[in-house]
């Protein structure tokens, strides 16, 4: 069943912004299956799906998103589905198509069960994860998912269980400078170029070390001023990206960007500030490696594939810091072998597929 949810899914263009579509064929789809279905609208981005499956025990959420990035160029294979051997290629196979149909196909599996024999499951597939992550936070806004105890992201880990991230803000710099006449330099003041001289220097700060979650990091991502006619240009902004472990909050992040400008005698006046975003900020998270879900989770890959997973921390952001921080569940993020994600001829395995597919299925059996 899961291959053939895979095809259909990566066969819908989905890219955040137009998640309607698929939105209702998975709605479709858990209804044919004789479940009950609720959309949970996210202004822009369609709907999320819900499904809810009572049970005993554990209550778990199970959680991937529908929309892909846009499609881009230098695809040699079918964007909407291509089987080559054991890869399967297609615009979000990997990312994360395959972890969703692999959720919704044990999903399916444990309604077939007594209720006795499986715990409480939500299922969740949400939109916009590429962009602002709106649909998890409307969910988790809604207050549906407060009586969970364990929130399993199918995100593609290459069959390695994921148990952090560190988290993201996206900083605005400006430098204010002095008009003068282009010929005369000296009697103004250089935005730009004291920008660049401060964007250079960002390798001198110093980051907090996470034991799990490693060090932050800057990364500039876009920098821009402009004379007007033959003039020294008096404003310049730089838009930089800045990853954060536990610890590292936005007063230290704004302060350590205020006392580089004093270090580096930046001239003219700096102001630093949140690029503004319509959800809230994304903070880093860790799971303790001895959780009892986590445990569980050991338990079980061993069963089933013969080995306990190896546990990574994450480098970037998705959804998950979300349900790890804000709905402040233990969250999990485990999914199948693929390549080039957000990128030309993304593939995904079809063995992985089917293998995370039963560690879903015996986790959720394990929770009873």
């Amino acid at each position: 069943m899961e291959f053939d949810l895979l095809k259909e899914l990566v066969s819908i263009s989905s890219p955040f912004g137009k998640e309607e579509e698929i939105s209702k064929f998975i709605a479709s789809f858990l209804e044919e299956h004789g479940l009950e279905v609720e959309l949970l609208p996210v202004e822009g981005f369609g709907s999320n799906v819900i499904a809810h499956l009572p049970g005993r025990g554990h209550t778990v959420v199970l959680n991937g998103h529908m929309d892909t990035v846009n499609l881009s160029p230098g695809w040699t294979k079918n964007p909407y589905g291509e089987l080559e051997g054991d890869r399967f290629y297609g615009l979000g196979s990997a990312d994360m198509k395959a972890g969703l149909a692999a959720l919704l196909s044990a999903f399916v599996e444990m309604a077939e069960l007594p209720r006795k024999e499986r715990p409480t499951v939500i299922f969740t597939a949400v939109v916009d994860e590429e962009g602002y992550s709106r649909g998890a936070w409307e969910l988790i806004r809604s207050g549906k998912l407060d009586r969970a105890d364990v929130v399993l992201v199918a995100e593609p880990t290459n069959e390695r269980l994921m148990l952090g991230a560190r988290g993201r803000f996206v900083v605005q710099v400006e430098v204010f400078g002095k008009k003068a006449h282009a010929a005369r330099p000296y009697e103004g003041l250089n935005a730009i170029e004291e920008l660049g001289r401060f964007v250079g220097s960002l390798w001198k700060i110093r980051f907090r070390n996470h034991r799990k979650l490693g060090a932050g990091s800057y990364c500039t991502l876009r920098i821009e001023g402009s004379a007007d006619g033959l003039s020294v240009p008096d404003y310049a902004r730089a838009i930089i990206d800045r990853h954060v472990v536990i610890g590292e909050d936005w007063d230290r992040v704004s302060s350590e960007l205020l006392n580089l400008a004093e270090r580096v005698k930046l001239k003219g006046d700096i102001r630093v500030s949140k690029f503004e975003r319509p959800t809230p900020d994304m903070l880093p998270y860790a799971v303790r490696e001895n959780d009892r879900f986590v445990n569980i989770f050991k338990s079980v890959h061993r069963t089933v594939l013969g080995g306990e997973p190896e546990i990574i921390y994450g480098r970037s952001v998705g959804d998950f810091n979300y349900f790890g921080t804000y709905l402040n569940k233990p969250t999990l993020v485990y999914g199948p072998v693929g390549g080039n994600w957000h990128g030309s001829d993304e593939w995904v395995s079809v063995e992985s597929l089917k293998r995370v597919k039963r560690v879903y299925v015996e986790f959720l059996k394990a929770l009873v």
